[in-house]
C-alpha cells in the first residue's frame, strides 16, 4: 500500500460520509465527521473526551451530539443497510447473529449488571448487545444492533427513565432481539441467502421455527442435547374421549407407541443413519494457520419444535476436527438436496462476526463508550458500524492490488492520514511515507507467515495420514 493510496483515503472518506448527510441537520453533520475521524485516528482510548480534544471541539458539545442533539440515528442505520443491500448483494451472502459485551464499572451505563461477559469469559459487571453482521466471500460488516436489557433493569422503570431507555424497551430473550434486528434488515432490502448462529440461539426451538416460517435458510450450531427424531413419528389430530380424571391429552399429538425423541448425540451414536456411515473428510477453509480439515457425517432428521412435535426435515451435520478431535453439531433447514459442502461453508462462516467485533473494538473503540444514556449508546454503536463499513469497503476496493490487505491495515493508513492533518506538511509526508513502508512490510511478512504456517499444518496432517491434496474443498454454489 503506497503513499498515494493512503492519501486517496481522504476523498474516499469524505464522499462516503456525504452519503449519510440527510440524517443530520446543521452542525450535527460536522460533529459526525469529527466523531468518525476520531474513531479512525491513532488515539489509543477513543472516548468522547479524547476525540473532542483531538478535533478541537468542546467535549461537552460532542457528548451532547451523542446524547441529546437532534439527528436521526435510526435513519443512519437504515441508510447503511440500504447501501449493503444495493452495493454488496451476493448469492452467497450470510447473516451472522451473535452478541458481544463490554466490561463497565458502576451502575449507570444502560443495561449494566453482573452477568456473563464473553469479552473476559466469566461473570463480570458489563453491558451486553446483540448484533447482526453481513458477510460475502470478500466482505463483512455489522448491520444491526440492540441493547440486551436485563430483567433487573426492565422491572425498574425509574432507573430506565433516568438512563433514557424507552418505555417500550423491556426485557426480551436475546433470540427475540435477534429476530427483531433480522426483520429490520430485511425491511431495508437486505437479502440473506443464509443465516448462521452459535449453539445458544440454536437451542431455542421458537427461534428456529420463526426463521423457518420466514423461509430463511439457516445452518446453526446446536447443543448435543438438542432433541430430534431420525425417523419421523406419526402425529394425529384425532379427537379422544375425555377422561373423568387426569390431564386431557393435547391435539395434535404423537401417536402412542412411536419412539420418543432423542438427543443429537444419541442420534449420532446409536442410529443406523449415522453408525453405518463412514466419515467424509472436507477442507472447509484456508485459515491463516493453513487448511482446516474436518470429518463429517450427515443425515436428515426431524427436530422437535416448540410444541414438542416433529418439525420439517432438517440436516444434522456432525463435524469432527481432525487436529483437536472436537465434535460439533449443526442443524439446517435447507432443502434436503443441498450439498453438504455448502452447509459446511455456512457453518464455518461464524468467524466473520468474531473478526468484526475484534476490529470494531480494537481499532475503532466500539467498547470505549462512557455515557449513561441509551440514545448515546445506540448512536455510538451505529457510528462505529458506519466507520467499520468504510474500512471494509476500502479493503474490498484495494484487495485486487493488495491481496494481503486487512481492515486493521486500512485503519492504520487512515489513522496516519488523520494525524497528518494536524502537523507540518513535511512531517505529514514523512509520516505517510513511513506508514506506507510499514504496511507493505506487514503484507510481505503476513504472506510469508501464512506460507510457513500452511507448510507446518500440512506436515502435521501428513503425520496423521491425511493428504490435503486428496481432500475436496468446500465450494460456494456458483449459481
Amino acid at each position: 500500500m503506497d503513499a498515494a493510496t493512503i492519501r486517496q483515503l481522504e476523498p474516499e472518506l469524505d464522499n462516503y460520509l456525504k452519503r449519510f448527510s440527510h440524517c443530520f441537520c446543521g452542525a450535527t453533520e460536522h460533529l459526525c465527521v469529527a466523531y468518525i475521524r476520531g474513531q479512525l485516528s491513532e488515539l489509543e482510548r477513543k472516548n468522547v473526551e479524547r476525540i473532542a480534544l483531538r478535533a478541537g471541539i468542546a467535549p461537552r458539545t460532542l457528548q451532547e451530539f451523542l446524547a441529546s442533539y437532534s439527528w436521526d440515528h435510526t435513519e443512519l442505520s437504515k441508510t447503511l443497510q440500504q447501501m449493503v443491500a444495493s452495493e454488496h448483494a451476493d448469492p452467497n451472502s450470510v447473516g451472522i447473529i451473535d452478541e458481544t459485551s463490554f466490561v463497565k464499572k458502576g451502575t449507570k451505563t444502560p443495561g449494566v449488571q453482573r452477568q456473563y461477559c464473553g469479552a473476559v469469559g466469566k461473570q463480570e459487571n458489563c453491558v451486553v448487545t446483540v448484533h447482526l453482521s453481513y458477510a460475502t466471500p470478500n466482505f463483512h460488516c455489522l448491520i444491526g444492533e440492540e441493547l440486551f436489557l436485563p430483567e433487573s433493569w426492565s422491572n425498574d422503570r425509574a432507573r430506565c427513565r433516568e438512563a433514557k431507555i424507552p418505555e417500550e424497551l423491556v426485557y426480551r430473550p436475546k433470540s427475540e432481539i435477534a429476530l427483531e434486528i433480522y426483520h429490520r434488515a430485511i425491511a431495508s432490502g437486505i437479502q440473506f441467502t443464509w443465516l448462521t448462529f452459535d449453539e445458544w440461539y440454536g437451542a431455542k426451538p421458537q427461534f428456529l421455527d420463526a426463521l423457518s416460517e420466514a423461509k430463511q435458510k439457516f445452518v446453526g450450531e446446536i447443543h448435543c442435547g438438542h432433541r430430534m427424531w431420525v425417523k419421523k413419528p406419526k402425529v394425529t389430530t384425532r379427537p379422544f374421549r375425555k377422561k373423568k380424571r387426569g390431564k386431557s391429552r393435547k391435539i395434535p399429538r404423537i401417536v402412542s407407541g412411536n419412539p420418543k425423541s432423542g438427543t443429537a448425540q444419541e442420534c449420532f451414536e446409536k442410529s443406523a443413519a449415522f453408525v453405518q456411515q463412514d466419515w467424509q473428510r472436507w477442507n472447509v477453509k484456508d485459515t491463516e494457520k493453513g487448511p482446516k480439515i474436518v470429518e463429517v457425517k450427515h443425515a436428515i432428521v426431524y427436530p422437535q419444535n416448540a410444541s414438542g412435535l416433529p418439525g420439517e426435515p432438517h440436516h444434522l451435520i456432525v463435524v469432527r476436527d481432525v487436529m483437536s478431535g472436537e465434535v460439533k453439531y449443526f442443524l439446517s433447514n435447507a432443502p434436503t438436496a443441498t450439498r453438504v459442502d455448502i452447509l459446511l461453508k455456512v457453518a464455518f462462516s461464524r468467524w466473520r462476526v468474531e473478526r468484526v467485533f475484534e476490529d470494531d473494538k480494537r481499532y475503532l473503540g466500539m467498547d470505549h463508550f462512557e455515557g449513561r444514556g441509551y440514545p448515546g449508546l445506540m448512536r455510538h454503536l451505529i457510528l462505529s458500524a458506519v466507520a467499520l463499513m468504510f474500512l471494509a469497503r476500502m479493503r474490498l476496493q484495494l484487495l485486487e492490488a493488495y491481496p494481503e490487505i486487512t481492515v486493521s491495515q486500512i485503519q492504520q493508513a487512515a489513522s496516519s492520514l488523520v494525524q497528518s492533518w494536524w502537523i507540518e506538511p513535511l512531517d505529514a509526508k514523512s509520516l505517510i511515507d513511513a506508514t506506507a513502508y510499514r504496511l507493505e512490510y506487514y503484507q510481505r511478512r503476513n504472506a510469508q507467515a501464512r506460507k510457513s504456517h500452511t507448510k507446518t499444518r500440512i506436515k502435521k496432517l501428513l503425520a496423521l495420514g491425511i493428504d490435503v491434496n486428496a481432500i475436496p474443498k468446500c465450494q460456494w454454489d456458483s449459481g
